[in-house]
C-alpha cells in the first residue's frame, strides 16, 4: 500500500500558502496593483478632462496605472457613494466636488456623509465662477447691474449649470449679498446655459471662467466680476467681487482628491507627496491655466477643513432658501 505521508505533507503546505498568501499580498507596498480615479460626472465634461489629466500625473509619480472610472449621476452621489464604501485599501480614488460632499448630502438623505466617509488628499484645481451678462442687457459693471435689477425686480434672469450647483448657489449668494432678486434658469450642464447666455436667450451667467473666456475675449460676453479673492490673471481688468462692491460673495467649483476613510496614513501620505508634486508640475500649472482654474496648496488636514468650512457656509445658505433636507 502507497505512503500517504507526502501527500499529507504537499496538502499541509498548501493551506498553509494559501493562509498566508493574503498576508503576504497585504505586506505588498503600495501600490502593487492598478488605482482606480472615480470620476462622479460623465465623460467628456470638464470633470473627466481634469481627472484624466490628473491621473496621467499620478502615474508618473506612483509608477502604477491609473484608471478614471466615470460614474455620474444622482447629482454626483452615485460615484461619491461608490468610493465612500470602497475598500479602504488606496486602490480607489475619488476626484471630488461641493456637490457630491456637501451639497447633494445636506439636500437629501443619502447613505454616506459626505464629509466623515472620506480621508481627503488635497485640493486638485479651483475654478471660480464668472458672473457675465449680454451685451444687450446694457450694463458694464456690477454697480449698474444692481441699479437696473432694484429699478425693474424680477425681470432679469441668469443660467447656471445645474440647480444646487456652484454656478446656482454662487448666483444666489450674490443676490443675498447684493440685496437684489434675479430669476434662476437651471441648465443640465454649463453647455447648454452658456450657449443661451451667448444667444442672448438668458440675460446673465454664472459660469465658470473656462467657459466664458473665450466669449468675453471676443465680446460676445461682458465680464462683470471675478467670484474669487484675487484677480484671475486671464482677465486682470475685471474686479473680484469685492472690489465690485458685493462682499462675501466669492464661488467656485472646487476638486479634491481623497480616498475611503480608513484608508491608512502612509497611503495618504504617499498620495499627497504625488498630487503636491503634480501641482508643482509647470505643464500641470498651465493646464489648469487653461482651464480657467486655480492651485490650491493644502495639506490633508487643511482640505479637510476646508470642506468642512465649505459646509458650513452651504448649510446657511440652503437653510436661507429652505431647501436643506427635512
Amino acid at each position: 500500500m502507497p505512503c500517504s505521508f507526502p501527500s499529507r505533507r504537499h496538502a499541509l503546505a498548501a493551506t498553509l500558502t494559501a493562509l498566508l498568501a493574503p498576508a503576504a499580498l497585504a505586506q505588498a507596498p503600495w501600490p502593487s496593483a492598478p488605482i482606480t480615479l472615480v470620476n462622479p460626472y460623465a465623460a467628456g465634461g470638464p470633470a473627466d478632462t481634469l481627472a484624466r489629466t490628473l491621473a496621467r500625473q499620478l502615474e508618473a509619480r506612483l509608477k502604477q496605472t491609473v484608471i478614471v472610472d466615470n460614474k455620474a449621476g444622482g447629482a454626483a452621489t452615485i460615484g461619491t457613494g461608490y468610493v465612500a464604501r470602497a475598500k479602504p485599501d488606496g486602490y480607489t480614488l475619488l476626484i471630488g466636488t461641493s456637490a457630491g460632499h456637501v451639497v447633494t448630502p445636506l439636500m437629501q438623505k443619502i447613505a454616506y456623509d459626505g464629509v466623515a466617509d472620506f480621508a481627503f488628499i488635497g485640493v486638485v484645481a479651483n475654478q471660480p465662477n464668472v458672473l457675465v451678462a449680454h451685451p444687450s442687457l446694457g450694463v458694464k459693471t456690477v454697480a449698474e447691474l444692481v441699479a437696473l435689477a432694484r429699478r425693474e425686480p424680477d425681470t432679469l434672469n441668469y443660467a447656471s449649470a445645474g440647480a444646487g450647483g456652484a454656478t446656482h448657489l454662487g448666483g444666489v449668494m450674490f443676490q443675498q449679498r447684493a440685496g437684489i432678486r434675479i430669476t434662476h434658469v437651471p441648465y443640465p450642464g454649463a453647455a447648454p446655459a452658456l450657449k443661451d447666455v451667448v444667444g442672448g436667450q438668458v440675460q446673465l451667467g454664472m459660469l465658470n471662467l473656462g467657459g466664458v473666456l473665450p466669449f468675453v475675449k471676443e465680446g460676445k460676453l461682458v465680464a462683470l466680476a471675478y467670484a474669487s479673492k484675487q484677480r484671475s490673471e486671464l482677465l486682470p481688468d475685471v474686479p473680484t467681487m469685492a472690489e465690485a462692491g458685493v462682499l462675501q460673495a466669492d464661488s467656485s467649483t472646487w476638486y479634491t482628491l481623497s480616498v475611503p476613510s480608513g484608508t491608512p496614513a502612509p497611503i495618504v501620505q504617499k498620495l499627497h507627496e504625488a498630487l503636491d508634486a503634480t501641482l508643482a508640475d509647470p505643464a500641470f500649472g498651465r493646464f489648469l491655466l487653461s482651464q480657467g482654474a486655480e492651485r490650491m496648496v493644502l495639506s490633508p488636514a487643511a482640505t479637510t477643513a476646508f470642506v468642512q468650512e465649505d459646509k458650513r457656509q452651504m448649510e446657511r445658505l440652503l437653510a436661507s432658501m429652505g431647501a436643506l433636507a427635512r
